[in-house]
């Protein structure tokens, strides 16, 4: 076992969330050491590893940005390249490349009441070497979803398929598809977004979906807000628009919730202006309400025009079986396929997978519930970074990275060296974390903490309500407990001896 490396904070992740927490601490904290701790060679998260044809935000950028960078780019809805050159920006203005250690893979952590810290086991991928780093607070920054492996169904006959088969995750480099026929498998944003993008240069491009959903189309540039930046400061228009959009978006899943019927019969009418006459509506028509899954968002309508131009089709069937050239389909149909992407989902994962051990006892984060959605219940000293899924990721993930910041402040300023969330309330019922009804959330929702049926333990994904209570809220209360260093040895249930400062 080598010597363990100290230092106050380990950030693991290097991606947007990551490299904004980096940014925050530095200005929030910035007499604290820390360590990003990344698992690939390049910073950038999913904006380094998603390569596909067309990889692009679905959330607009003023939202999608920093709270503390304005996003100055003309177009609003970003392609990956665009978001990852922002993201390293953002890291060489608070020069952060000096504190980040790519190729280091954690293994495992494991937390010490006695020394009031965690021990991170951290593998070295180009050479395996193991190696331990300690610190004081942990800011998971793993994203939700698994690096390795994404969710790639069995389809029968696949294996005398003679094309090519391919997962967006793991798309390889320069792929040539110019003049075959594509399937793009899926309905989701992944495969909204790559439909478009392929159609350019395949002979046809079918997305292939068991069912349909919602599509929006939105303008890739915001015309007023690029011509308001003649006039005003790029902050102040940030400020702008990241109120306004945020606003807007809100407006929009709140109106869907009460009234889903004529919600959706706007988006459907939009729909069916944009595909024009020769396409099917029933493509278009989910059979649940919206906002029970995450709304697809397609810049200038470039997935209708496409339709429209005929590079494209839809198909809405069941697989039955894959064949040398083609895939039959329950109906008693076909389709000619060269290339078959595989746009079928993520395999999710919480904090990156990473074993949990306090004090020499396994942790199971999923028999826990989540405190205000950033920490986890009876796990001390751990903030874990996980956006919305009504809205842009990053307005959640900045308002975590505030609030952990402000409770290492009083940890300092109180002298505490354990933090950790506790529950005393035996009637609260617990239920998913996360309740969208997309396939990939109910495969793998079982990997995550529950959330609680009442405050704090509740997930509402309301922007505005966490910023109440993250940024402008009390720190202390009932449930978040704090511990002098002479205390963090004594037993949850004693009273006397755990400080809880109300």
């Amino acid at each position: 076992m080598n010597t363990a490396q100290h230092v106050d904070v380990v950030i693991i992740g290097a991606g947007l969330s990551g490299i904004g927490a980096a940014c925050h601490l530095r200005r929030k904290c910035p007499d604290k050491s820390f360590l990003i701790l990344e698992g690939r060679e390049r910073m950038g998260g999913t904006w380094d590893l998603f390569r596909y044809p067309g990889i692009r935000s679905d959330s607009d950028m003023y939202t999608l940005g920093y709270n503390f960078k304005p996003w100055t780019d003309p177009k609003s809805i970003a392609d990956g390249p665009a978001i990852k050159k922002y993201v390293e920006e953002t890291a060489k203005e608070y020069q952060l490349e000096e504190h980040i250690q790519f190729g280091h893979q954690v293994k495992s952590s494991e937390w010490s009441t006695d020394k009031s810290t965690w021990t991170l086991q951290v593998e070295e991928t180009t050479t395996s070497e193991v190696k331990h780093i300690s610190c004081g607070f942990v800011f998971s920054c793993t994203g939700y979803y698994n690096y390795k492996k994404g969710h790639t169904p069995q389809f029968e006959g696949s294996d005398s398929f003679e094309g090519k088969i391919v997962h967006p995750q793991f798309w390889p480099e320069d792929y040539d598809y110019s003049g075959k026929n594509v399937v793009v498998i899926g309905s989701g944003a992944t495969a909204i977004t790559l439909v478009p993008a392929m159609s350019k240069n395949a002979a046809h491009v079918t997305m292939l979906q068991r069912s349909p959903t919602y599509i929006v189309s939105l303008p890739q540039e915001d015309r007023f807000l690029n011509k308001l930046r003649r006039f005003l400061p790029a902050t102040w228009v940030y400020r702008i628009a990241r109120t306004r959009n945020t606003t807007l978006a809100y407006i929009m899943f709140y109106l869907s919730k009460l009234f889903p019927d004529w919600v959706r019969k706007k988006i459907l009418d939009g729909a069916e202006k944009q595909i024009g006459p020769d396409v099917d509506m029933k493509h278009f028509e989910p059979s649940y309400k919206p906002w029970d899954e995450r709304m697809c968002v397609v810049p200038d309508g470039d997935f209708f025009e496409a339709l429209r131009e005929g590079d494209v089709s839809v198909v809405t069937d069941h697989i039955e079986r894959f064949d040398k050239d083609r895939i039959h389909l329950k109906s008693g149909e076909s389709i000619p396929a060269d290339v078959v992407v595989t746009a079928t989902g993520l395999d999710l994962q919480f904090m990156g997978g990473i074993e949990l051990t306090v004090d020499g006892q396994r942790f199971n984060d999923a028999d826990k519930m989540n405190y205000k959605g950033v920490m986890v219940e009876d796990l001390p000293n751990i903030g874990f970074l996980f956006g919305y899924t009504n809205a842009s990721w990053t307005l959640k993930s900045d308002l975590t990275s505030e609030y952990l910041c402000r409770i290492i402040r009083i940890m300092d300023r109180k002298g505490y060296r354990k933090c950790v969330p506790l529950n005393f309330d035996q009637t609260i019922q617990t239920e998913p974390f996360l309740t969208l009804k997309s396939g990939y959330i109910n495969r793998g929702i079982q990997k995550f903490p529950n959330q609680g049926s009442k405050r704090p333990w509740r997930l509402y994904q309301n922007y505005f309500l966490d910023l109440l209570t993250l940024r402008f809220g009390r720190v202390f209360d009932r449930r978040l407990t704090f511990s002098q260093p002479e205390e963090v040895s004594k037993e949850r249930d004693d009273s006397t001896e755990i400080r809880r400062v109300s």
